[in-house]
């Protein structure tokens, strides 16, 4: 019998596991949160799902190089917005690195007070449950204390494009 090691591929460069990962199909979600001092921040992510029905948990993935990483590292609630097609602006914003997130008409306070995307199919408030670190991000999941329904159906992101279900 082999070691483990000796039979195991060759390492995967990020773009291959990027190419890969392109190639399946996600939602797109804003998440936002408060700063202390009660600035909003928050990002697009398309690394997002349920974790548990008992307790109503989620998991949303966040970059650890992300401009709003230490916001996430302590705050106590975050919101989900899950993206329609027309969210697609939004979604790039959210996505930009440095850009003025909150001044778009499109964010609403939900009823905790942090910024949700209007006309979202699904609007989540969360409480933070737990934090894990995973390679360059970090797993931040979240007991969902909300939900609001929609309209509409949500975007996905596939093979680097913003696509409707329609």
């Amino acid at each position: 019998m082999t070691d483990t090691q000796d039979v195991m591929a060759p390492e995967v460069t990020p773009e291959e596991f990027r190419d890969a990962m392109a190639r399946f199909p996600s939602g797109v979600v804003v998440v936002t949160a408060c700063c202390e001092d009660g600035t909003p921040r928050g990002f697009t992510a398309s690394s997002f799902c349920s974790v548990s029905l008992e307790p109503p948990l989620v998991l949303v993935c966040l970059a650890d190089a992300a401009d709003s990483a230490a916001v996430f590292a302590r705050c106590d609630h975050f919101a989900v917005s899950v993206l329609a097609p027309e969210h697609q602006p939004l979604a790039l914003l959210f996505a930009t690195k440095g850009a003025d997130k909150f001044s778009d008409a499109l964010l609403q306070p939900s009823p905790t007070g942090l910024p949700a995307v209007q006309q979202a199919p699904v609007q989540l408030d969360c409480a933070a449950y737990a934090r894990y670190p995973a390679g360059d991000h970090t797993i931040l999941i979240g007991r969902v204390t909300g939900v609001r329904l929609g309209e509409g159906s949500p975007m996905v992101y596939c093979e680097r494009e913003f696509r409707s279900l329609n």
